[in-house]
């Protein structure tokens, strides 16, 4: 059946709010999901964020970064708008890049459940050297386990030319 019937988005309390609360502080909550009309097909979905922010634990001066997000779901999807202010949330949020990332990823799981999903963060340079946290999960026991170490043994195989962003 193609598009979805009000009943099965009645759980989304975000998506077309003219009344959008930013949070000011890391905030896990406002993350809503959404069901998958195709569990029974492995695809992957794929989220890019060029603006995020957050900050540095120790000087408190702002990071910033392009996010990549791509996961395969099972029954369960995250809800776009309720990502982008969850993201946004790590504005004012104290932490190391590769700890952003992780908590994003594990927060994503918590959430989902999906069979497979991997976080890569591209941090603009700051003293001349950029950080790219990367963090990869499979569904423990599955072909997905078997991807995602794949996956993060091949991960930058080839790494790219330095931009400088």
């Amino acid at each position: 059946m193609s598009g979805r019937q009000s009943d099965e988005m009645n759980r989304l309390t975000l998506l077309g709010s003219q009344g959008t609360q930013y949070p000011t502080s890391y905030a896990p909550e406002v993350l809503e999901t959404f069901d998958n009309k195709h569990p029974y097909r492995d695809y992957f979905v794929k989220f890019n964020c060029p603006e995020f922010t957050s900050l540095c634990p120790i000087t408190g001066q702002p990071d910033f970064a392009t996010v990549y997000i791509s996961y395969i779901p099972d029954a369960k999807m995250v809800e776009s708008k309720s990502l982008k202010l969850y993201l946004f949330s790590f504005r004012n949020h104290g932490d190391f890049h590769e700890d952003c990332m992780n908590i994003i990823m594990n927060d994503l799981i918590k959430l989902m459940d999906p069979r497979y999903i991997e976080v890569w963060g591209k941090f603009t340079p700051r003293g001349g050297i950029s950080i790219d946290p990367y963090c990869n999960y499979g569904r423990p026991g599955t072909k997905y386990e078997r991807m995602a170490e794949q996956r993060l043994l091949q991960h930058d195989l080839y790494p790219e030319k330095v931009d400088n962003r």
